[in-house]
């Protein structure tokens, strides 16, 4: 049985994992093992909380004596799930209940939710579900709970004593006190990275925040901009058109991300994103990742398009630009209303190459310090005049296949685009 002294040192560890910033994964871990090294018989902990993240609505970790301690993340679902409707925790939200015990093994053993009858295959002999509430929001009789569940099993065979239950309980309430400043810190990064992107949202984080925070970088500049917008905004029903948007930036702003991209921006119905680097190496591989950003951009436009023809809907066809050079990245903006952006000639270029695919007849313009990287990829356009710069720009596009294919894409889209606003407007 866990004394009094042993408690008090636990409580007091947590509490310098609150004055701290520890991994959640580790201190719940760590959580366990001191609880089973002062003699409460855990023998299997799982900590859910509910999350704020465009993917994903909780996250868990489970602990199980002796084995390796899982993270795990559950992703937003349209209906909940049978084993969410069937568990403990939904008869606690829904009865408004802290603390529910049950034994599963003896005279007095009671298995009224599916999970239990699992516990007890398993081996253990006690399961005890209590919650930590960080705060309420009372709507009516909807109330949303936000704060940790943990579920804490046994495989002694008498389980918990009465008295071991109410350490647990007490010592949870000090570990919710280090798991709320650690949950929060997490959603406010995933809230900054969702709508800033990584790099800019970790320079927010560190304390960026007054305007003129930045600094000077170099960096390959990608811009992306959708056909036909302003006319199929005019003839598409809302929905639909903010469909064709998500599976738009799905195939541009995607690509970029997944190539080590940083998206800053997205201007309407134009993406505006950077591969950052400060030296000749990290250049090149910057340039090898947008082209492969590029190419994954095609494929998942190809993909994409033939998926909605297939359903009956519009494709859409965008141009791509990209430039290289340094610019300014950091806050701008209104004092009290700010944004995290780049600014300079190098972005006024990108934006004035995007706008020359229409003239040129190509989905893709690229400048000659990226082409040069790799020669063969490429076909020279010629040099071309840009508004507002002073010298001609020698532009690129991709060789042979990749441009022979775009350009007959486009003629076919834009062919769907004109025949399908001729018979909304019929």
């Amino acid at each position: 049985m866990a004394d009094d002294i042993l408690v008090s040192s636990i409580n007091e560890w947590l509490v310098d994992q609150a004055l701290s910033e520890p991994d959640i994964v580790e201190m719940f871990e760590g959580l366990c093992n001191r609880l089973y090294g002062i003699g409460i018989p855990v023998s299997r902990a799982r900590l859910t909380w509910p999350t704020l993240h465009p993917l994903f609505q909780a996250e868990t970790i489970l602990w199980k004596r002796g084995s390796d301690t899982e993270f795990e993340q559950f992703v937003h679902q349209e209906r909940m799930s049978d084993a969410w409707l069937q568990s403990p925790m939904k008869h606690m939200t829904e009865h408004d209940l802290s603390v529910i015990r049950r034994r599963l093994d003896g005279p007095d053993k009671l298995l009224d939710f599916p999970i239990l009858q699992e516990m007890l295959d398993l081996g253990y002999t006690d399961y005890l579900v209590v919650t930590t509430d960080f705060a309420r929001e009372e709507k009516g009789r909807n109330r949303k709970r936000r704060g940790i569940i943990v579920s804490w099993c046994a495989d002694r065979p008498d389980g918990f004593s009465n008295r071991e239950i109410e350490s647990l309980q007490k010592i949870q309430r000090r570990f919710a006190v280090a798991c709320k400043t650690i949950v929060q810190t997490r959603i406010s990064r995933n809230i900054v990275n969702t709508y800033l992107g990584t790099q800019a949202g970790a320079r927010v984080m560190s304390g960026e925040i007054r305007r003129g925070d930045g600094s000077k970088t170099n960096a390959i500049v990608w811009y992306s901009d959708l056909r036909n917008s302003t006319a199929m905004a005019d003839t598409m029903p809302g929905d639909e058109y903010l469909n064709l948007l998500n599976d738009y930036f799905e195939c541009t702003a995607g690509p970029v991300i997944d190539a080590g991209g940083e998206v800053l921006d997205f201007i309407g119905d134009a993406v505006l994103a950077i591969f950052p680097y400060d030296s000749v190496e990290q250049k090149q591989n910057a340039i090898k990742n947008a082209t492969v950003a590029l190419r994954a951009s095609q494929r998942a436009h190809d993909d994409i398009n033939q998926r909605r023809k297939d359903a009956g809907l519009i494709a859409f066809e965008f141009g791509t630009g990209l430039n290289v050079g340094s610019l300014m990245f950091g806050n701008i903006g209104v004092p009290n209303r700010l944004t995290f952006s780049v600014i300079g000639p190098t972005v006024n270029e990108v934006a004035r190459i995007e706008a020359l695919t229409k003239v040129v007849g190509e989905k893709i313009l690229v400048t000659r310090e990226v082409a040069q990287l790799d020669k063969s990829a490429w076909v020279p356009l010629g040099k071309h005049i840009l508004a507002g710069v002073s010298q001609k720009v020698e532009l690129y596009t991709f060789a042979s296949q990749d441009r022979s294919a775009s350009t007959s894409v486009m003629g076919q889209i834009d062919q769907e685009f004109a025949s399908e606003k001729s018979n909304r407007m019929n």
